[in-house]
């Protein structure tokens, strides 16, 4: 680990950055450039006391994912973020194309959505970024570990999984879940994390092992999508979706047809996300 290195190289990359590159309200009393260690330390999701720590090269080193988090929050490129990673004393992560790390130019997207419900979200279904409304719609994605990562998976094992969605979708959800895994895994080879994870399912669920069996392919979801929420009721959402290219990540917008009940919900959740982040 260049513990220098490491933080003058966080302390350039934060003051080469705006509040609005960030979806960041600059607010009246702003005297310098760039970001405040404190904007940085709550997108990354660390304490504003060890990220000014890291910045004076006297922090801890960072595990590989608070680095990853890092470059994430700082809208790092790749090579910036392979930098980071040597710098913090950790392997580079491998470039693949289905790799964890967002594309500044997507992130800069999400940023302007911060008033709708709206994530990114990696092949297998692993959410990697979520807007206040999004997590205040389908809850927190991005804190699971492991194969929970995937939405897939997590259908299948965690019957909780379900209960934000109409029980009588579910066995549509199921059945495009495994179809998209399906395409995935064709794409990906027998050894790609998506035909691991397929692996995985069948071992561990006789629904999934059934609907795998049955080879259907190309499912999508043509109409809205309709939720329950615990606190606002019934929902019916239409699903925009955005490819990036080079990283087969998908960026999720959910609106809803103005003028019906569930516009007026998806604005008080809206609310509700913005003050959940507050508190």
């Amino acid at each position: 680990m260049d513990p220098i290195g490491l933080g003058t190289f966080l302390r350039t990359r934060r003051e080469a950055l705006q509040p609005e590159d960030v979806g960041m309200p600059r607010g009246p009393r702003r005297r310098t450039g760039g970001l405040r260690r404190e904007e940085v330390a709550s997108l990354v999701g660390m304490s504003p006391d060890y990220y000014a720590r890291l910045e004076r090269g006297a922090g801890a080193q960072p595990s590989e994912q608070m680095v990853a988090a890092i470059a994430r929050g700082l809208r790092l490129s790749l090579p910036e973020r392979d930098h980071l990673f040597t710098l913090a004393g950790h392997s580079t992560p491998r470039r693949t194309a289905r790799t964890d790390h967002i594309a500044p130019a997507l992130m800069r997207v999400l940023d302007r959505l911060q008033d709708t419900p709206a994530q990114i979200i990696g092949e297998l279904g692993q959410t990697l970024a979520q807007t206040p409304p999004a997590v205040a719609l389908l809850g927190d994605q991005t804190h699971y570990v492991g194969p929970a990562r995937s939405a897939v998976y997590r259908w299948f094992t965690d019957p909780t999984s379900r209960t934000i969605y109409l029980p009588d979708d579910h066995d549509l959800h199921g059945r495009t879940f495994t179809a998209q895994l399906r395409q995935a895994a064709a794409r990906g080879g027998p050894h790609s994390p998506a035909a691991d994870l397929a692996r995985e399912l069948r071992e561990k669920s006789t629904q999934f092992a059934a609907l795998w069996d049955g080879h259907e392919i190309g499912l999508r979801y043509s109409a809205p999508k309709r939720f329950t929420h615990p606190e606002v009721g019934r929902l019916d959402l239409h699903c925009q979706t955005l490819i990036d290219p080079d990283t087969d990540h998908a960026l999720l917008v959910f609106t809803a047809t103005p003028g019906t009940p569930s516009h007026d919900m998806l604005q008080l959740l809206a609310v509700l996300g913005h003050t959940s982040v507050t508190t």
